[in-house]
């Protein structure tokens, strides 16, 4: 007999990492996310709804994240005279 997944815990487990990773790297945190979001739908457990919160707020964290890391980039670039100092 097939056990049974428990997609609640995966969401659940998905959302923490997301919110670590778009600290780290926004890029896989809104992958992940978005991962977590996709996989809670099949379950209506609380822990799922946990998870969806938690793959919610990485998602959102994430984006906030690489926004700001593509602001301060152009910034960054712009303000730069391109001379090394010596």
């Amino acid at each position: 007999m097939a056990e049974k997944i428990d997609y609640g815990l995966a969401a659940y487990v998905l959302g923490i990492v997301s919110i670590i990773f778009s600290i780290i790297n926004p890029i896989a945190g809104l992958v992940v996310g978005i991962v977590g979001i996709s996989i809670v739908k099949k379950e209506k457990s609380d822990i799922a709804k946990k998870g969806k919160k938690l793959s919610i707020i990485g998602t959102v964290l994430s984006i906030v994240f690489l926004v700001l890391t593509i602001v301060l980039f152009f910034f960054v670039k712009g303000t730069s005279t391109g001379v090394l100092p010596i």
